[in-house]
């Protein structure tokens, strides 16, 4: 990561958290009230091929003990109703600034893997990873949704794995080195403000 990229990504963290933490002072009671605690979602991720990091998320399904790999469709009944919400409108990825600012993520970068992907395909994320991971990124606006629409079939765990590995790792692997290739402060921009344009709403009339 350039000194320019980390910079940006600082100031950025630190003027989106003045608009963030009253949102934040407003969600947490209802999320406490609404499905109880705990209130924030752990999971570890990897920032580079061998360097693991917390990822924080607001929680938006039910705890389980068994919450291994990806999510699909053989999680979907645990997901909460305010977890709908959280999920469609991407508020739960706000203490990601958290991450931000310690330095685990960027703004803009391929999404961080979980380690057990990174160990079973570790040529293939040895060159993605030379990218820091990121809240938002090229395959984050390409494919999310369609990798949401593949998983979502999925009835079961190993459906779910099998679906991943052999559609979205690849596919999405590919949309991150294109991105590392052309990577710039520019184009950091234009995705951070096309990721804002489907996230925020819509003006009508």
């Amino acid at each position: 990561m350039t000194v320019t990229k980390r910079l940006f990504d600082v100031v950025l963290a630190l003027l989106l958290a003045l608009l963030v933490l009253p949102v934040l002072a407003l969600l947490l009671p209802w999320l406490w009230l609404a499905h109880g605690r705990p209130l924030f979602y752990l999971s570890e991720r990897m920032k580079t091929p061998e360097q693991p990091f917390t990822l924080w998320k607001l929680r938006s399904m039910a705890p389980s003990d068994d919450n291994a790999g990806v999510s699909g469709g053989d999680k979907a009944a645990r997901v909460t109703k305010p977890g709908l919400f959280l999920r469609k409108t991407r508020l739960d990825e706000l203490p990601q600034l958290w991450n931000v600012l310690c330095g685990d993520l960027s703004f803009v970068g391929p999404r961080p893997p979980l380690r057990e992907y990174v160990e079973r395909f570790p040529a293939l994320y040895g060159r993605v990873l030379r990218s820091r991971p990121g809240i938002t990124g090229l395959a984050t606006l390409v494919y999310h949704r369609h990798e949401e629409r593949l998983l979502a079939g999925a009835r079961d765990a190993a459906e779910t794995d099998a679906i991943y590995v052999r559609a979205c790792v690849p596919r999405k692997a590919r949309l991150d080195l294109i991105y590392q290739e052309h990577r710039n402060l520019c184009f950091d921009l234009w995705l951070i403000a096309r990721t804002a344009g489907r996230v925020l709403p819509k003006r009508r009339g």
